[in-house]
């Protein structure tokens, strides 16, 4: 499964989210506090910085979002 990462900047907090293939609709995983993977955080911070750039770079975009769906793997095998 691939999962969508957004940050909300006013908590601190990565939002993890799911779209079953061939959906539209985006269901909430969870909510993860930038102090429980700070790694995550910043990788996801990255990815949205990529996103906003005034052209988008789609090769550095799903190596970055690769990097981000390892970093929540990684934090979901220590849960």
């Amino acid at each position: 499964m691939s999962y969508l990462f957004a940050i909300d900047a006013a908590s601190h907090e990565i939002s993890v989210s799911e779209s079953p293939k061939g959906s539209k609709q985006i269901q909430l995983v969870e909510r993860i506090q930038r102090t429980d993977n700070e790694i995550l955080y910043q990788a996801v911070s990255l990815l949205t910085s990529i996103s906003q750039a005034p052209e988008l770079d789609v090769p550095l975009f799903k190596a970055m979002d690769k990097v981000c769906q390892l970093a929540y793997s990684n934090y979901n095998s220590k849960k």
